[in-house]
């Protein structure tokens, strides 16, 4: 039978469950799949079109004859097995931000940047979630209109910290309703030396805080889409912030166009009408605007409340939301995956 032999890394995870289900529908040939995590995990089972699959400890020969692999068990399994990957002639698409930044790396989101697959050395690094949404709704406006500025912030759900962050912030809201006294030991994050309550709260800080008094999931933000753009002329800032969803990113993003007089609300509303991957739901008068809800287990990214700013001329307003665990993690990778396919860039028997 031909088809690729795919890995998935971090199979028990919150992206990783959710690699599993985008890879049975996924528009390619699998011959062969195979599911790995820690010799922790090993041994637990996942379903897999009908079938019941058993979870395998990850090892450097785990890739042997392996064409793809994709990677969600944190950077430093990344650092460790990607490269044993590669060498065994697999494909690595990479959910973390292990390579991200890596100059031989390319960062993709196909709707935006597809042509970069074609630099990859084995490695295709997946953006940060916040990051992917914002890129989708953006690239086609910068094409259209130039793009000088980006400021966003954003309303991250407690689901990209992890199951075990929706599992802790459930069990705080019923405390509280309960008038009970609560406990938090995750985020905002979890390595970190203090920890909050999420449930009915807002979290200014997600990631630790890095240089300039921004967190790295600030930096991410900023580094990635200059790369992704291909423009490190682009201004960009970012405040991202954890709110007491359980799945679903949303973001407020305020962006300066270099082409003003060619753009208008309406003009924009055509462009991303049109845009690959973006559903248009902007329509005030009749409350019609994307929510986290509406963009649950959903692959598209949600673009609404589009609207001149009141001052600067060149100025406008977005709000943009997606399910931060498919389009902005595990969509996003199987996505890279069907490019490949499309593209006759991955080797194996199903390229013949």
């Amino acid at each position: 039978m031909n088809g690729y032999a795919v890995a998935v890394v971090g199979a028990t995870g919150a992206v990783g469950t959710k690699m599993i289900k985008m890879l049975e529908t996924a528009d390619f040939p699998i011959k062969e799949v195979k599911f790995l995590a820690s010799k922790r995990s090993a041994g637990k089972t996942v379903s897999f079109k009908d079938q019941t699959m058993t979870i395998e400890e990850t090892t450097p020969e785990s890739f042997e004859g392996i064409d793809i692999a994709l990677f969600s068990a944190g950077g430093e399994v990344s650092k460790k097995f990607a490269p044993e990957a590669v060498k065994r002639g697999a494909i690595v698409i990479d959910n973390t931000s292990a390579y991200r930044m890596d100059p031989e790396v390319p960062l993709v989101v196909p709707e935006v940047n597809e042509a970069a697959l074609k630099e990859n050395k084995g490695i295709i690094a997946n953006p940060n979630c916040s990051t992917i949404q914002m890129m989708v709704a953006l690239e086609p406006i910068r094409r259209k209109f130039g793009l000088k500025r980006v400021i966003v912030s954003t309303y991250q759900a407690v689901s990209g910290a992890g199951n075990e962050a929706v599992k802790e912030m459930n069990e705080q809201a019923q405390k509280m309703l309960d008038e009970e006294s609560i406990e938090a030991a995750i985020l905002p994050v979890s390595g970190d030396k203090k920890h909050f309550p999420i449930a009915f709260n807002v979290l200014p800080q997600i990631d630790v805080f890095a240089e300039e008094g921004y967190t790295k999931e600030e930096w991410k933000m900023t580094n990635e889409t200059k790369k992704i753009m291909g423009d490190p002329q682009i201004k960009v800032s970012a405040t991202c912030v954890r709110v007491p969803v359980a799945s679903g990113h949303s973001e407020s993003i305020y962006i300066e166009v270099e082409n003003e007089e060619a753009a208008s609300v309406e003009a924009m509303r055509d462009v991303l009408r049109n845009a690959p991957g973006v559903v248009l739901m902007d329509d005030v008068a009749d409350q019609v605007y994307p929510t986290p809800l509406e963009a649950k287990d959903k692959k598209e990214t949600f673009v609404g409340r589009i609207r001149k700013d009141l001052d600067a001329k060149d100025g406008y307003h977005l709000w943009v939301v997606s399910d931060n665990l498919l389009k902005g993690a595990a969509w996003n990778s199987v996505q890279i995956a069907e490019r490949l396919h499309h593209l006759n860039m991955v080797k194996s028997e199903a390229t013949k």
